[in-house]
């Protein structure tokens, strides 16, 4: 009989404490009233840890029990075989054929979605008389941005006067073609025309207006900066006292929605042909670690960066709580598919011992053996080897570490 090593009790230990065979059940009386355990509560545990270990030890000395026969000549011959106890707890796993799958490895940088971006640019010159943002800050749509006191303000009103003056000529010209038209004094082109102008008219007046309406255009000649959109403030280029000049447009506020936002990763030249629209995507943000985020590519630009010499693609990802932010650096991994294919175990079966891989490779209860293995790559999970196992076998993938050292101790 093997002999119970050091290495296996303490694997056997580790065994129960982690999947924990033996569960903790409260005390059940027989009476309907309730009633005070016997024991305290320190000492209820010390009763279920001591018989955690009784049974720890009892599955231990199933494992170590071994068949013996006398052979023909008389001989003792030892045969190791795995107990009716052993094999309740037992898990086997058949060795599969699974094509084999890459992982690019890519730095990348949060971006936001270009098509829920919106730049504010100033009306005409002046000074800036209020700033009622920040950046970062959150906005409504028609919220106050700024305030901006300027002369030219006066131009757009007299062209207002205007516009009005040659909607009021254009409705007077119109309802005289119409006259002469039904009198049969003019002809139907001539009505036409009547009516295109006052169109016109009427378009300019509308879009004054409207221009007045943006912009909360008051007697004071000043106007104001409102959100076109909600969202927040990711640029601003404009302080208080600030002059604004006419012939220099510069945006003031760029507005953005974040509740979606783009992951923006680089290629390199030579990885270029493994990178395909719809691949799988993780992302690992560098402030979280330990939140991995999944996607899928959306987007591959066909066209490289002449001082970097990378590709960009894109991955979307929802942003709800809005803790992805511009300009935040992360890793992606993409997954792309190989052109070859190999046998694939759970990765908790690979016993790793001296600096080598073995598994225990099992064909019935009496004949387990223990197989070198050399492991290609563990992807979620699951382990795929490279040489020293064929599809179809099987190996344990529970207790394997218990019955490794009860076979090569």
């Amino acid at each position: 009989m093997k002999r119970l090593s050091n290495g296996l009790f303490a694997d056997l230990m580790r065994q129960v404490a982690t999947e924990r065979l033996f569960a903790e059940e409260p005390l059940v009386y027989p009476h309907s009233a309730p009633r005070t355990p016997a024991y305290p509560r320190r000492t209820r545990r010390a009763l279920r840890f001591t018989y955690g270990v009784l049974g720890a030890l009892t599955l231990a000395v199933a494992l170590t029990s071994c068949h013996k026969e006398i052979t023909a000549d008389g001989r003792r011959d030892d045969q190791f075989c795995l107990t009716d106890t052993l094999m309740k707890h037992l898990e086997v796993s058949p060795v599969q054929l699974t094509a084999l799958p890459g992982e690019l490895r890519l730095t990348a940088r949060i971006e936001p979605d270009e098509s829920r971006v919106i730049d504010v640019f100033p009306l005409v010159g002046g000074y800036v008389q209020e700033v009622n943002v920040q950046l970062g800050d959150y906005v409504e749509k028609g919220q106050t941005l700024a305030v901006i006191k300027s002369g030219e303000i006066a131009e757009y009103e007299q062209q207002l006067i205007a516009a009005q003056s040659n909607l009021l000529i254009a409705q007077k010209n119109l309802d005289v073609a119409e006259d002469l038209y039904q009198g049969q004094l003019s002809s139907e082109r001539e009505l036409i025309t009547a009516r295109r102008e006052f169109e016109k008219a009427e378009g300019e007046v509308n879009r004054l207006k409207e221009v007045f309406k943006i912009y909360t255009i008051g007697k004071r000649s000043d106007y104001v900066l409102k959100a076109p959109i909600a969202g927040f403030v990711v640029e601003k280029n404009v302080n208080h006292d600030m002059q604004i000049r006419s012939d220099k447009a510069d945006k003031l506020f760029t507005i953005a929605q974040l509740n979606e936002v783009w992951v923006v990763a680089n290629v390199y030249e030579t990885d270029i042909a493994r990178v395909r629209e719809g691949f799988e995507a993780r992302v690992v943000m560098l402030s979280y670690p330990d939140q991995v985020l999944t996607g899928k590519v959306d987007k591959v630009y066909n066209v490289l960066d002449p001082l970097t010499r990378t590709m960009k693609v894109r991955i979307r990802l929802p942003n709800p709580d809005y803790r992805l932010k511009p300009d935040m650096f992360a890793n992606v991994t993409i997954r792309y598919a190989e052109n070859r294919e190999l046998p694939t175990i759970p990765g908790q079966a690979v016993i790793f011992d001296k600096s080598r891989s073995f598994v225990m490779l099992y064909r019935d209860r009496c004949q387990v053996e223990t197989r070198e293995v050399e492991v290609d790559r563990t992807l979620d999970g699951q382990a795929f080897v490279r040489r020293g196992l064929s599809p179809g076998e099987q190996v344990i993938s529970r207790y394997q570490l218990m019955i490794y050292d009860a076979l090569n101790d």
